[in-house]
This record gives structure tokens, sequence and C-alpha cells, in this order.
């Protein structure tokens, strides 16, 4: 099992977690989520539920990586296989992503 936490603008909003058999898990944590104020991670993952279970990385997440000759050049860098989504993810969506959502790992 590996996990990250979620930050929106370096506040923590949960804890993604994948599995050893590549299911992934995406809770919100209980004060992001009772307050009405704080908006959904995603529209694909609104505060409706607290947590969020799927087979595949969730699209949105997926979506944080970069693509084509991009991602190979990072998977090459760090030494990460190019479908290893999760430890890309984990290993480039520390500081410079685009939009307000950052990861780190919580396994270090």
């Amino acid at each position: 099992m590996k996990s990250a936490n979620v930050y929106r603008n370096g506040e923590r909003v949960g804890v993604l977690i994948r599995y050893e058999r590549n299911s992934y898990e995406f809770e919100y944590d209980d004060q992001w989520f009772n307050n009405p104020e704080k908006p959904a991670v995603s529209l694909t993952m609104p505060k409706t539920k607290k947590t969020y279970k799927a087979d595949h990385l969730f699209p949105f997440f997926y979506n944080l990586l970069s693509e084509g000759v991009n991602r190979k050049l990072q998977s090459r860098q760090l030494k990460i296989d190019e479908k290893n989504y999760f430890d890309l993810l984990l290993a480039t969506a520390q500081t410079d992503t685009i939009g307000a959502i950052t990861l780190k790992s919580k396994n270090k």
C-alpha cells in the first residue's frame, strides 16, 4: 500500500491510497468534508461521498501527470516505469502542478 496526502493551496484535503492490487481510494479529511465552504477536489469527486474507490487511478489525479515526451523524460530521469502512474504522480506533483492541487507521499 502507498498513500499520499492531497493538498489544495497548501491545506490538506484528504488522502489518496493505492493498494497492492492496483485499487485506489480517495478519502476526504473530516474537517474538509464537513466544512460547506470548502470545495470538492474535483467535479468527478463531489463532497457527497467521503470515500471514493476505483480499480484505476482517478481521472482527476491521472490528468495531473505529464503527457507524451515529457512523461517519457520524467520516467527515465526518475527511474520510474512510465505506466506506474501513482509513483510518477508522487514524484512530480509535490510542488509544481497546474492548479491548486499537490500531493506528498505519506510513505517516506
